[in-house]
């Protein structure tokens, strides 16, 4: 049936009524020798048996030190079992577990801990040029003195417990280990009991991210979310148990933690975590020795594997699936994707954290052409329309915001109403910010953006709150950051800056001032003091304005 205007439903499917605990239980217990969980890279190989006794472990250890349903725990830490063992824990107990991306810094952990009211922390020890612990007790000194379970920080009033990875013992730090070994018979039964009591409508994940203005918010998902996401994700893809996934991408997005993670245990299939942080040898060798059949990333990942010298020395012939996220995927890397990787049914999903994530999704039956050209159609139990300025529905084929409903629509911004309603107006619908077009039958193309973001190397960064850290430095009036063309990354930061009268602040100096304090893909990389910037009549920036001379000044638009 063609469509004539630009709105559409997916299919229709029944949902999962069940917790992620209680679908955990129930896909072990089929099986509790299926292997479950492999981590190459620490030396994890586990049935679906014992990650569920690992679980349990590490969730009634939580218990006793006093989490609580409803609580909220942080993860900081690059992909490892201990993340995995978190999320699955604290969704068993009822806790909430916030993602930390592994690249912050202290000025944006301070704030993310503070902002959900973080009660406790499981954090690796350090990760590539982040120094977790160092920057811990750089904002919370208590530590050295306080007894593990017992902080009473100034900068994070909030935080209780801080639980580290690892072998070794850091003053107001409990182990990792010691935690899995604190509950006992009484917290068994506290989480018996609690198992009764969860209702699949629970928040269960804070993940945080940003639109144009402001700090990062906290977007705030249930059970029900993210577990239907993922079940119907790896229904599209065909995946049952047989199945082995290969999840180079981080646990801290929702590609990682739900279309990877999640879609596994919802569907009792292995999941494979080759490396704490994208490479391409391991993934291959990962692929080759473990025999996956579905492999997940973003194009550069997939490129990066393709470009290596030695990737035909790899055995890769029993991958057959995968999802390719966050944009079309370009019509050579699909030829290359099909005829050098075998992964005929590799499919392109589309969507926003607040989603969980997934609004859209190309079947693995798609035409070649609707695979490179589209990120598919409105994905089960989802509705999707293209939306004017108005409010109407937009003609099929005309430009405008995308917005889906659904039952994967998060609960809202944490402690936020007045910024929820602002993404999901009065009859549900939530909007994205992007800019797209539906052809009459109901795919979708993405053209652009309407929030001002950056995407750079597959990662988000948000003006606003980029400026809102400068607007910090004594000497700095006023900011503008913005992105500007890269041949490697796509885009790079790049910021406007006027200083203060009198003040003598240099672009290296800036960058100083960014470094250790902001993730390193959010420094500006291109920096141009200014005096003024260029302005509508209504004293409204022109940051494209700014975009299209600085680009053209620094030789990058050819």
């Amino acid at each position: 049936m063609k469509l004539e205007r630009a709105q559409s439903k997916g299919p229709v499917a029944p949902m999962i009524s069940s917790t992620i605990g209680q679908r955990l239980d129930e896909v072990a217990s089929r099986d509790p020798t299926h292997p479950a969980l492999v981590m190459p890279h620490q030396g994890v190989r586990w049935s679906y048996g014992e990650l569920v006794e690992e679980v349990d472990r590490l969730a009634t250890g939580l218990l006793a030190l006093g989490i609580e349903p409803g609580d909220r725990v942080g993860i900081w830490s690059p992909n490892r079992y201990e993340w995995v063992l978190t999320q699955f824990a604290t969704a068993r107990l009822g806790a909430v577990m916030v993602c930390i991306n592994p690249a912050y810094r202290l000025f944006e952990l301070e704030f993310a801990l503070d902002k959900v009211g973080c009660k406790a922390l499981v954090t690796a020890e350090s990760f590539k040029t982040s120094h977790y612990l160092a920057m811990l007790q750089e904002l919370a000194p208590e530590l050295g003195s306080c007894e593990p379970g017992e902080l009473r920080s100034e900068k994070l009033p909030h935080l209780r417990s801080v639980v580290r990875m690892g072998e070794e013992r850091t003053p107001g730090m409990f182990g990792f280990a010691e935690v899995c070994e604190r509950g006992g018979p009484a917290e068994r039964r506290r989480l018996e009991e609690i198992a009764r009591q969860l209702d699949p409508e629970s928040p269960i994940n804070i993940q945080f991210t940003s639109g144009t203005t402001g700090m990062p918010k906290g977007a705030t998902l249930t059970h029900r979310n993210i577990l239907n996401n993922a079940w119907f994700a790896g229904q599209s893809m065909n995946f049952g148990p047989d199945d082995v996934l290969c999840i180079p991408v981080p646990m801290y997005h929702c590609f990682g933690m739900v279309l990877g993670t999640l879609l596994c245990v919802s569907h009792g299939a292995t999941m494979v975590l080759p490396c704490e942080a994208f490479e391409p040898e391991p993934v291959l060798r990962a692929v080759q020795e473990e025999r996956c059949t579905a492999l997940h990333g973003v194009p550069t990942m997939f490129i990066a594997e393709l470009d290596l010298p030695d990737f035909s020395s790899f055995e890769v012939g029993s991958l057959r699936t995968g999802i390719i996220a966050g944009s079309t995927c370009p019509v050579e890397l699909m030829k290359r994707l099909i005829d050098e990787m075998d992964l005929t049914e590799i499919v392109i999903a589309y969507g926003q954290t607040e989603c969980s994530p997934v609004d859209t999704m190309t079947a693995i039956d798609d035409p070649f052409e609707a695979r490179v050209t589209t990120v598919g159609r409105a994905h089960t139990n989802w509705e999707l329309k293209i939306c004017r300025e108005d409010g109407s529905t937009a003609d099929i084929g005309e430009t405008g915001e995308v917005c889906a409903r659904g039952y994967g629509v998060m609960q809202g911004y944490w402690d936020e109403p007045e910024r929820t309603a602002e993404t999901i107006d009065a009859d549900g619908w939530l909007h994205s910010g992007d800019l797209g077009e539906m052809d009459e039958n109901g795919y979708v193309k993405i053209t652009g953006r309407i929030k001002d973001m950056i995407i750079r190397g597959g990662e988000n960064v948000y003006p606003r709150e980029v400026e809102e850290f400068l607007y910090t430095h004594p000497e700095i009036q006023e900011v503008q950051v913005f992105g500007v063309p890269d041949p490697k990354y796509g885009e790079q930061v790049a910021a406007w800056v006027q200083r203060r009268p009198g003040a003598s602040l240099s672009e290296d100096e800036i960058r100083e001032f960014c470094a250790g304090q902001i993730t390193h893909f959010k420094v500006p990389r291109y920096i141009k003091l200014v005096d003024e910037f260029p302005m509508t009549v209504t004293g409204k920036m022109q940051k494209f304005v700014m975009r299209d001379r600085f680009a053209e000044e620094l030789g990058l638009t050819g």
